[in-house]
């Protein structure tokens, strides 16, 4: 089973020199760490930044300087800061290669709940209808299951949508899968010590397995 860091060290493997990468709140703000070393990656936050850096070390802290869930980061050579209205106008603009985004709930055509949860006060919506909206590719990072057990990868989701037919892939802590454009999810790697029996058993949604199944290496 892969903790958050995991998770968001597989993700890092996904990202290609060149992109423009927008990271959403929670899990895929780690991945801002595990950028492979040599690629030219150049990370977005919503609240205005373009050129976001590893998280920093004590001594490094600015508290200026947040990302769109209220973290302190840091800052690569060339960065630079602007408004939100600029910032959604690159997300709208589809100048954002891939979005990662946690999630509540994702469906086996691709549809995403990571928004609201209803009888909860939430502030709103925030930046995630646009990014699902206008991404060319959206990765998403999440817990396989509830903390009651029940399966988050679902064949239709429950939770209020954010987006339709917009996921391509997940990485949860147990598993790496495609999301299939005719719909269902494809296995493609499974974290260490977790069995494709135990993964299809906690999976609602249509589960599709082709031959053997690797585990994640991280290395």
């Amino acid at each position: 089973m892969l903790d958050k860091n995991g998770i968001a060290k597989r993700i890092a493997r996904e990202l290609k020199d060149g992109y423009y990468v927008n990271l959403g709140i929670g899990i895929p703000t780690l991945v801002a760490n595990y950028i492979p070393e040599g690629m030219d990656v150049v990370l977005q936050s919503e609240n205005g930044l373009l050129g976001i850096g590893p998280f920093p070390i004590e001594e490094e802290v600015d508290a200026d300087l947040i990302n769109a869930g209220k973290q302190t980061i840091t800052m690569i050579p060339g960065s630079s800061l602007f408004s939100s209205a600029d910032s959604f106008a690159m997300i709208r603009g589809g100048h954002v290669d891939l979005t990662i985004l946690g999630a509540m709930e994702v469906s086996e055509h691709g549809d995403i709940a990571n928004w609201k949860i209803p009888g909860k006060m939430v502030k709103g919506m925030g930046g995630a209808m646009d990014l699902v909206a206008s991404a060319k590719n959206i990765i998403v990072a999440m817990q396989h299951c509830s903390k009651d057990g029940k399966s988050k990868l679902l064949k239709e989701c429950t939770l209020p949508l954010t987006g339709i037919r917009c996921v391509k892939k997940i990485v949860s802590d147990l598993a790496v899968l495609d999301v299939l454009p005719e719909g269902g999810f494809k296995l493609l790697e499974r974290a260490p010590g977790v069995s494709v029996d135990y993964i299809r058993s906690v999976t609602e949604g249509k589960l599709i397995v082709e031959g053997e199944i690797p585990e994640i290496v991280l290395e």
